[in-house]
């Protein structure tokens, strides 16, 4: 599950390890979450130590009777002289380091950030170690935008570097599964419980 919505979301800037909390959107986001959750049942939780992510789980799995564990290896991609500005900023203000992150070049690390290769190796190490830990068994993970990308390209193969074409919603549950043959998609952004939630304030 993605984290709910921030206000730097809303401005489309580059949140990265800068620890931005949840808006009032973000907050309602997650009681949703906590909503949908009621359907299903898991063995553990973990998530980001990121505040938005953290608090996406506290009250997500308010209900759940399960602990939060913290997973640094869920935590968002450092993006280096990006973090804190938007695209539109970043394209004038840094435009080398711009035209990097928009190419998505594998090895490229911000000038002090995470590369796409070093990025992608700390996601997958991290989940495959929590499936190695609870297999056979469904586990909660709260993240972020940049390591769900990475979750779908590994369960479906394609490219780091190839563009994006599968959305990333704030608080959307996508289903992954772990197994002998590695990762595979079961369903993404899914938003149901979020549809429900505004059909009730609507009603």
């Amino acid at each position: 599950i993605r984290h709910g919505e921030t206000d730097w979301n809303g401005e489309k800037r580059i949140q990265g390890h800068i620890d931005i909390d949840l808006n009032a959107a973000g907050e309602a986001q997650a009681r949703a979450v906590r909503q949908g959750l009621q359907e299903h049942s898991f063995v553990a939780v973990y998530s980001s130590d990121l505040r938005r992510a953290w608090r996406t789980a506290q009250i997500g799995t308010a209900e759940l009777g399960l602990a939060v564990s913290p997973a640094p290896t869920l935590r968002e991609r450092h993006f280096g002289v990006l973090q804190g500005v938007t695209s539109q900023e970043a394209r004038v203000q840094y435009p080398d380091v711009f035209h990097h992150h928009h190419a998505r070049t594998p090895d490229y690390d911000y000038k002090g950030g995470e590369s796409l290769i070093a990025f992608a190796a700390r996601v997958t190490v991290g989940l495959e170690a929590l499936a190695a830990r609870h297999a056979g068994r469904n586990v909660l993970a709260f993240t972020h935008g940049g390591v769900l990308d990475i979750v779908h390209r590994a369960a479906t193969g394609r490219a780091l570097d190839a563009p994006r074409d599968f959305t990333l919603p704030n608080a959307a549950f996508n289903w992954v599964e772990h197994g002998t043959n590695g990762w595979r998609l079961i369903s993404w952004a899914d938003c149901g419980h979020l549809n429900r939630a505004l059909d009730e304030v609507l009603e």
